[in-house]
């Protein structure tokens, strides 16, 4: 069975989104690139602001409520539709939740199948990155680099500390059946 999605997992500000606009580029089949950014634009404002949704600290801590919590289990549960229609998705995540998050993911994902990578940056390295792009709260890269692959179970790791996002799409593309 061909590989239906990708799973691109890693901190803020490690390279994903390079990583998975490249694999669109270096791939034979058209693939769909959606990730943790495209949801949360997606959601009200009000939600980017509020217990109930989603608020950003000023440390760059990440903090859920229960209405975000509903909302991506929906999310999740349309990736995994629209894989299971025929779409090949690249999802650009971030596992907060540690093995929590990948456990929602593989649920929904059920039969397809997938390719889990972890993208690994060193924190240094993404708060620079972090830094440069001007739209991220700084901290946020560094508090996540490490805590994101804790207990994570990959098919495939990459390094965008060592690679550009070019190299690590064809590693990735060469583990794609």
């Amino acid at each position: 069975m061909m590989t239906q999605v990708i799973v691109l997992n890693g901190g803020s500000s490690s390279g994903k989104s390079g990583i998975a606009r490249c694999l669109q580029a270096v791939l034979p089949d058209p693939w769909l690139a959606l990730g943790t950014d495209t949801f949360v634009e997606a959601l009200p404002a009000s939600m980017r602001a509020s217990d109930a949704g989603i608020e950003f600290a000023p440390d760059g801590e990440v903090i859920v409520g229960p209405e975000f919590r509903a909302l991506e289990a929906a999310w999740i549960e349309g990736v995994a539709a629209m894989a299971r229609a025929g779409a090949r998705v690249i999802v650009d995540e971030v596992f907060l939740g540690g093995v929590d998050s990948q456990e929602r993911w593989q649920k929904a994902m059920g039969e397809l199948r997938v390719l889990w990578v972890g993208v690994r940056c060193d924190g240094a390295v993404a708060a620079g990155r972090e830094v440069a792009r001007g739209d991220r709260v700084i901290g946020m890269a560094a508090s996540q680099a490490d805590v994101v692959h804790r207990g994570m179970v990959y098919d495939l790791e990459v390094d965008t500390a060592h690679a550009e996002s070019m190299e690590c799409a064809r590693i990735i593309a060469a583990h794609v059946s």
